[in-house]
């Protein structure tokens, strides 16, 4: 196929159609917002490309060529469907459509964009949201994520990190059969004498030492026992049949300790921490979808934590550090 050129020949030839439709150089230079001598050139250079005169000017009248009515009649669809695929990515610009796609825990989840999904599928029916499941760190940008969710994980410096919950804190937890056949627990030392239930962190690769702090101290204890999982829920659930001390988030045993199920310990030893945070590439330009996504995580009330065993809960949104010196289990 012949190259007429790029971006400049089709300047040219919307020149040229211009021209050709109002019937005078001066009415089509004005629609074009450019001179009357520059029009005239730039028909000049297109005649000249192509081999053809297209035009027949004097002093009083333009007339077209039978050559400059052939393309005038292909050209002017092919111009019509640019002009309404531009005004169709303008229009794209504002409206929220499009797959937002996601990755954050189970926990991050429930959390913060479960609670939202209805108002978000109400007000936005054209959008849709992908959410993957995974307790590992991912690369959103290779993998194509929009953004993504985590609790106390060190991000990228070309990170946008923002706070979308409350500070949490970890609770010691224990059904009161277990309390009632193992010795008393006093400090978090007394935990290596205990079965525990272990928390294998998928994103390093290994368990899940617990922290503590007390009086400005901050340390860990490596703790044993029969069991490992790689989810919270199977953990809280071997921890409320008795089978051994969980360490889970303090809003995911809240109802179970209130109803007397696990029994809370060490709880002066387990201070807040920052919660989960939204983190997205700072490089690339917000897609409407996910501003909406985000304005309705802003617009979200604060709720109590307590209302129930995996309760969404919301605090304020704002700017945090993109990096955490706490490396919470997920």
């Amino acid at each position: 196929m012949r190259s007429h050129g790029g971006r400049g020949g089709l300047d040219d030839l919307a020149a040229f159609a211009c021209v050709a439709e109002v019937g005078s150089f001066t009415r089509a230079a004005a629609r074009l917002a450019m001179s009357t001598s520059n029009l005239s050139h730039t028909i000049r250079r297109l005649e000249a490309r192509l081999g053809y005169r297209l035009l027949q000017r004097n002093s009083r009248s333009v007339s077209i060529t039978e050559e400059g009515r052939t393309l005038l009649a292909a050209l002017r669809p092919a111009l019509d469907g640019i002009d309404e695929a531009l005004e169709s990515l303008a229009h794209g610009r504002e409206q929220v459509l499009g797959t937002l796609r996601l990755t954050m825990t189970r926990q991050a989840y429930e959390a913060i964009v479960r609670p939202i999904l209805p108002e978000f599928g109400t007000r936005y029916p054209e959008a849709t949201i992908e959410v993957l499941i995974d307790y590992a760190y991912r690369d959103i940008v290779a993998e194509q994520f929009d953004g993504g969710i985590r609790l106390g994980e060190k991000l990228e410096r070309d990170m946008i990190a923002l706070k979308v919950g409350p500070d949490l804190s970890m609770a010691i937890v224990a059904a009161p059969s277990y309390l009632d056949q193992h010795p008393p627990i006093l400090q978090p030392e007394d935990l290596i004498q205990h079965r525990c239930i272990n928390y294998r962190m998928l994103s390093a690769g290994t368990i899940y030492a617990w922290e503590f702090e007390r009086d400005g101290k901050a340390f860990e204890v490596g703790v044993s026992g029969p069991l490992t999982f790689n989810e919270p829920e199977l953990m809280l659930g071997a921890a409320i049949d008795g089978l051994g001390i969980g360490n889970l988030l303090e809003h995911e045993v809240a109802a179970y300790v209130e109803s007397g199920k696990l029994i809370r310990i060490l709880a002066d030893w387990t201070p807040p921490f920052p919660g989960f945070h939204f983190y997205y590439p700072s490089k690339q330009q917000m897609r409407p979808v996910l501003a909406a996504f985000l304005d309705l995580i802003r617009r979200r009330k604060y709720r109590d934590s307590r209302c129930r065993p995996a309760c969404p809960f919301l605090g304020p949104l704002y700017d945090v550090s993109v990096s955490s010196a706490r490396q919470a289990p997920r």
